[in-house]
């Protein structure tokens, strides 16, 4: 038997997958939670050497003999994490991630410094918004200026594991186009936006190499296969971000599709062969893993909302299904403003959550836990509608995503969204997409779209089709959750 490993490093955990590719089958797949520092003050963070010992602790629980039939691996990783490193190699600050939205004023001294927003989306492509690599940069020099000067190398979060595997220094296009300094249509790092993070400092010499295409970035290191139990010297793979992983491993490699992932976050992107630009800068222009750009909105509060709504009402994941089942459609008229953590889309990074529409009758466990899917849901709607509005069109959605479990969500989304979900056989997402990327190198960088095609296959049972009756229903509820997300704005600018 021979695999290739997918390593995923979420927010939450980071997952392992070996996936056994000539019978088609993931023969091992475990993972270890992470800690999330939060404040009241909108900072999310990190430390780096959480993450190796998680990596060490999901690769532990895999069996040995399994370990030793790899013959490849790819990493994927959450998004814009700011990883400072010396010239030693050494992270010199705990990571700021993606969910950190501490940095409002950052991003508007960049962007004043640059010109404007709409300098910045002419340019670049793309907004500088709360939780892009950017701002943490400016932070780090105005907070630690000690720190900031001994900084000799900038990294992503995927691009930190890569540097542990194999000692190399790289980004990747994907995941580098989510740092707010990448000029996404020739795919080169923007001086002037550098210039705008800070004009005493070239920055540009503390950016490794960037990657513009699958490839090898180097193998497994003699110490690191030992600590790890994996083969030494097999090839890693230029993995990515980890909605440019999803893409893979969901098939979302040609136009006409788009993936949604129900997970700490919601995102909604779909491949495209050319640039798209958000004029209102509402949908991220990201460059896709394959070549081609992927188009994005990101929600900041997924899962998240539905776990903490969990959590209050003391429900655990069998309880949730049933009670989310037995409420009816539109919750009985509670609608949840899933704002916990700030959000992005809209740009309201200072936003709290709200519960609207709670009365003597309808206060129940059920409509709350149900209410709290439906906004997430809507929140996702919000990104469909913009990208058909970009020329984006989909004739299905693909789903992943710890959300994707539940069959009452799965047919929330297909209503909500008015287009049949599909749910595949492999369900693993961005951790699969980077095995499958790590299998691509293998094969002298195989077509990903022919190679999707041979390793991603339906799960029927799974899939949901949209239900007329819902979708007039829905429509309606979605116009009320708009209108509730625009009368609270004003209290969150």
């Amino acid at each position: 038997m021979q695999t290739t490993v997918g390593i995923d490093l979420g927010t939450q955990s980071l997952k392992v997958l070996f996936y056994d590719f000539s019978r088609r089958k993931v023969v091992a797949c475990e993972s270890a939670e992470l800690d999330l520092y939060q404040s009241d003050e909108g900072a999310a963070e990190q430390q780096a050497h959480w993450w190796l010992n998680a990596l060490h602790e999901a690769l532990g629980k895999v069996d040995a003999a399994v370990r030793k039939t790899a013959v490849a691996v790819g990493v994927s990783g959450q998004q814009h994490g700011f990883v400072p490193l010396s010239k030693n190699g050494e992270v010199l600050a705990p990571v700021k991630l993606w969910c950190d939205t501490s940095t409002v004023a950052e991003c508007d001294e960049i962007t004043q410094a640059f010109g404007s927003a709409q300098a910045c989306l002419e340019e670049v492509g793309n907004l500088v918004l709360p939780g892009y690599t950017a701002s943490k940069i400016l932070w780090l020099k105005k907070s630690s200026q000690g720190l900031y000067e001994q900084m000799a190398s900038i990294l992503l979060p995927h691009d930190y594991l890569n540097y542990y595997l194999t000692g190399e220094l790289c980004m990747e296009a994907g995941d580098a186009s989510g740092t707010g300094f990448l000029d996404i249509r020739e795919r080169t790092w923007s001086s002037r936006m550098l210039a705008a993070i800070d004009p005493d400092r070239d920055l540009s010499e503390c950016l490794p190499t960037l990657r513009q295409q699958t490839e090898t970035v180097g193998t497994i290191r003699r110490e690191v296969a030992l600590r790890c139990g994996l083969p030494e010297g097999i090839p890693v793979s230029t993995g990515g971000g980890d909605n440019m992983m999803g893409a893979l491993g969901t098939g979302n490699v040609i136009p006409g599709k788009v993936t949604v992932s129900l997970g700490t976050s919601g995102t909604v992107y779909a491949y495209s062969d050319q640039p798209v630009i958000d004029p209102r800068g509402e949908i991220a222009a990201f460059c896709s893993s394959n070549g081609g750009w992927l188009p994005l909105m990101c929600t900041m509060n997924c899962t998240v909302t539905t776990e903490l709504m969990r959590g209050l009402l003391g429900s655990d994941i069998r309880d949730f299904e049933s009670k989310v089942s037995s409420s009816p459609r539109g919750s009985a008229g509670v609608i949840t403003l899933p704002f916990f953590n700030g959000e992005r889309t809209p740009n309201l990074p200072r936003a709290k959550a709200c519960v609207i529409g709670l009365d003597s009758h309808n206060t129940r466990p059920e409509n709350l836990l149900r209410s709290s899917l439906e906004g997430a849901t809507y929140a996702l709607r919000y990104g469909i509608d913009r990208l058909r509005d970009l020329g984006i069109q989909a004739s299905e959605v693909l789903l992943t995503g710890g959300g994707a479990g539940s069959a009452t969500w799965r047919q929330v989304v297909a209503d909500v969204c008015a287009a049949p979900v599909t749910v595949l056989d492999q369900d693993e997402g961005a951790s699969f997409g980077a095995a499958l990327q790590a299998l691509s190198v293998l094969d002298g960088g195989q077509d990903l779209a022919a190679m999707a095609n041979e390793h991603l296959s339906r799960n029927e049972s799974l899939c949901a089709a949209p239900q007329d009756s819902a979708v007039n229903f829905y429509n309606d509820a979605y116009q009320d959750y708009l209108e509730s997300v625009r009368v609270i704005t004003p209290l969150y600018h």
